[in-house]
């Protein structure tokens, strides 16, 4: 562990000054990739099984209050935004697509929090490498232009400061970028349940009103079951 240590410290030397903002970028990756998975496996939900208890509610129980509740029960940007719609139920379908979309824009702000980040550090970490690279090509050149090829290690200290800060940029840059295809592909996903479960909720809407559950009814406090 100790001879690791050295290395590292030993390459990191190597690498000049602009290893430094590579190291910052690394640690910042690091914690904004854990902070993500967590929000994101957080967020996750059985959206099936969610999407039938909200319609039972709905349908069967006629009850607003029920599936608020269950809406409730449940977390994550698909139930939120299911129990905005739910509070708007009676009111014009312009209003309630309305209020589903603000409510869908906030929970996708939230799901999108600190990606951009990533997508920075992905992108501006392989170009600090290659700064380096120049760098360090730019010190081999003086000292060959000084020194002459009397000198090689001059010039080798300079081309091993290129190599290992282009390699430390990739290093950087390679599963900071996987990290963010990754939370992209989670996000469509949940895009694509947050358009389900609004769909399905407009629709069973469409067929409370047909058949004739007013407001005023499914806002009603679900009747308790009565003993035999």
């Amino acid at each position: 562990m100790a001879d690791f240590g050295g290395t590292f410290m030993e390459i990191f030397r190597k690498g000049g000054p602009v290893m430094w903002p590579l190291l910052i970028f690394s640690v910042l990756g690091v914690i904004f990739i854990i902070e993500r998975f967590l929000a994101l496996r957080k967020a996750k939900i059985n959206v099936n099984e969610f999407l039938a208890k909200t319609r039972k509610a709905l349908i069967v129980n006629r009850s607003i209050q029920t599936a608020i509740k269950t809406c409730e029960e449940y977390r994550g940007p698909v139930a939120s935004i299911l129990k905005a719609g739910l509070l708007k139920f009676g009111q014009p379908r312009e209003d309630v697509e309305k209020t589903i979309e603000n409510a869908a824009l906030y929970e996708m702000g939230r799901l999108e929090k600190n990606l951009v980040w990533l997508a920075s550090i992905a992108n501006v970490a392989p170009l600090l490498g290659f700064f380096g690279t120049v760098a360090g090509m730019i010190k081999s050149f003086e000292a060959l232009a000084e020194a002459g090829l009397s000198n090689p290690g001059l010039v080798a200290a300079g081309i091993s400061e290129a190599l290992i800060t282009t390699a430390a940029g990739l290093f950087v840059a390679i599963p900071t970028q996987l990290a963010y295809n990754y939370f992209m592909s989670r996000i469509n996903k949940f895009v694509r349940d947050i358009e389900t479960s609004s769909n399905m909720l407009l629709e069973t809407f469409g067929e409370m009103e047909r058949s004739g559950i007013s407001p005023d009814q499914a806002a009603a406090p679900p009747a308790k079951p009565t003993g035999s």
